[in-house]
C-alpha cells in the first residue's frame, strides 16, 4: 500500500510556477524513491492562488489554503524578497500551522537554475547552449541570468518564455541542480521535512 505525498507551491509568477512546480514534483519523487520506508505516491505539485510578490499576509493566507490539501509547501521568492518567507513563517506559526513550509530561494533569480544543464537545452531545436556557464554551480555567479537565458533559448517560434520554463523543469538534470548551493540547501531542508513527516 502506498502513502500519498501532495506538495504545494507558491511562486512569484506563472513562469516560476511552471518550472518550480515540475522540479518540486520530480525532486520529491527522487527523494522518496531513494530513501522512503514504504512506497510513496507523489502527486503533481499543487500551485496556490497567490503570487509571492504580494504582501506577507496574503501569502500566509494562500499557504493556509494550500495546507488543507498538501503535506508540505514550498514558498519561492527571488533574492530581493528573501526576508519575506521569515515573516510568512512567523505568521503561520502564530496560526498553529503544522504543515512544513520550506523556503525555495535562489541566490539571485530562478532563471539561473534553468541554465544548469546544457543537455536539457540541447533537446530544444534552435537553442544555443554555448552561452551556459561551464559548471552548474556557476549559475549562481551570474549577476543577471535573464540575458543569458534569452541568448540560450530558441529565437522565434510559437513558444512563450513560460513554455521554456515548463520544458526545462521537466527535463533539467536533478544532479546538475544539486550542484547549485541554494538548490542543495532547499533539498536538504526538504529531506528534513520528509523525515519529520515520516516519509524518509
Amino acid at each position: 500500500m502506498s502513502r500519498p505525498l501532495v506538495p504545494g507551491l507558491l511562486a512569484e509568477n506563472t513562469a516560476d510556477e511552471r518550472f518550480l512546480g515540475a522540479v518540486v514534483f520530480r525532486q520529491l519523487r527522487a527523494l522518496t524513491e531513494k530513501g522512503a520506508r514504504h512506497v510513496v505516491d507523489v502527486a503533481r505539485t499543487e500551485v496556490g492562488e497567490c503570487w509571492t510578490i504580494k504582501d506577507a499576509d496574503r501569502v500566509g493566507e494562500a499557504v493556509l489554503a494550500l495546507a488543507e490539501d498538501c503535506h508540505l509547501i514550498c514558498v519561492h521568492n527571488d533574492h530581493n524578497e528573501r526576508a519575506k518567507i521569515k515573516t510568512v513563517q512567523a505568521l503561520l506559526e502564530s496560526r498553529g500551522l503544522a504543515t512544513p513550509v520550506i523556503p525555495l530561494v535562489p541566490r539571485r533569480e530562478t532563471e539561473a537554475w534553468l541554465l544548469a544543464d546544457p543537455a536539457a537545452w540541447a533537446g530544444l531545436s534552435g537553442s544555443d547552449p554555448s552561452h551556459l556557464p561551464k559548471h552548474p554551480r556557476d549559475v549562481e555567479k551570474l549577476r543577471d541570468p535573464k540575458p543569458v537565458l534569452d541568448a540560450v533559448r530558441p529565437r522565434g517560434g510559437r513558444r512563450s518564455s513560460a513554455d521554456y520554463f515548463d520544458y526545462i523543469g521537466q527535463n533539467v538534470s536533478l544532479d546538475a541542480l544539486a550542484q547549485i548551493p541554494a538548490y542543495a540547501a532547499w533539498v536538504a531542508e526538504t529531506e528534513e521535512a520528509l523525515k519529520g513527516l515520516g516519509y524518509l
